[in-house]
């Protein structure tokens, strides 16, 4: 205890910070109710996760039964899925639409955002303040001239149709742009001193640097172009191309009370988005985290 004491005076004399005991049993605490925070809202969202794993190796005619138990698990219904409906087909679309339209977003969204962020032009904060518009306009408001537009076009039951709309992300500029507006201007003097341009700066320089921010940006983008629903629904009619979402709402009606099948296909079409979010997780937090540094 004596020891203690007297390093604690030490370190007040050089003007470090001293933690007491009663300092320490506040941060025990402060971390308990976040952890038990964190693990209650883990909870709530894996109960319906396990309830439509364990209603989907049920049998239908066991589906009804209240209970967690499941006498006879099968794969029959995860079975009759792949055999009743196109699947595959649909697993194939909602990859490349989702993937074309993260590549889209993520190219698009970091030029604009570099602009932003380093260049020198006219009205540049009225432009920033501008495209954060976008963030505050329902999506909803947009899919009757959307879909003219495609119309028009001839565009209609195409991935173009899927992937063109949702390329234009106000978020995604501004995670950019906050990333790099961290970044020390220093790096672009050395790299202008070496006769690099604007688009050389941004392909060898910022972008090496934005890892974090693109990868971020690309598995949200990823994640929400697969979940999307109401616009692919109203532009695919073609089943061989449609996406997991639209496949899933175009035969629900078909399965009836057979609520094996219904919970199986959900399962199979939700399984991806968990892969995605397990093994990149390390590089959301860096990515969001990220944006945030400023120096």
């Amino acid at each position: 205890m004596a020891t203690q004491t007297l390093a604690r005076t030490e370190r007040r004399e050089r003007g470090e910070p001293v933690r007491t005991n009663e300092y320490d049993r506040r941060a025990k605490l402060f971390n308990r109710v976040c952890v038990g925070v964190l693990v209650s809202f883990a909870i709530l969202w894996l109960i319906p996760l396990a309830w439509a794993v364990d209603t989907a190796l049920k049998p239908n005619a066991e589906t009804t039964k209240v209970t967690w138990a499941i006498d006879n698990p099968t794969f029959a219904a995860f079975s009759r899925v792949f055999q009743e409906t196109d699947m595959l087909n649909w697993y194939v679309s909602s990859f490349i639409t989702s993937f074309l339209t993260a590549l889209t977003v993520v190219v698009t969204g970091s030029m604009a955002a570099f602009a932003l962020s380093r260049m020198r032009f006219r009205y540049k904060n009225f432009v920033f303040w501008f495209i954060l518009i976008g963030i505050m306009i329902p999506g909803q408001v947009l899919i009757v001239p959307h879909f003219r537009e495609f119309d028009i076009m001839n565009l209609l039951n195409t991935y173009w149709a899927v992937i063109l709309p949702q390329a234009p992300t106000a978020i995604a500029v501004f995670i950019f742009k906050q990333f790099f507006d961290g970044l020390p201007r220093d790096l672009d003097d050395a790299a202008k001193v070496d006769g690099a341009s604007y688009f050389r700066l941004y392909r060898t320089v910022a972008m090496p640097l934005a890892r974090p921010a693109s990868a971020a940006v690309a598995i949200f983008t990823f994640v929400t172009t697969w979940n999307n629903l109401l616009w692919p629904l109203l532009v695919l009619s073609n089943p061989k191309i449609m996406t997991v979402p639209v496949g899933m709402a175009t035969v629900q009606g078909n399965f009836g009370i057979r609520y094996a099948d219904t919970m199986a296909t959900a399962v199979l079409g939700a399984l991806p988005l968990v892969l995605v979010f397990l093994l990149f997780q390390r590089h959301i937090v860096q990515g969001i985290a990220g944006t945030g540094l400023k120096g």
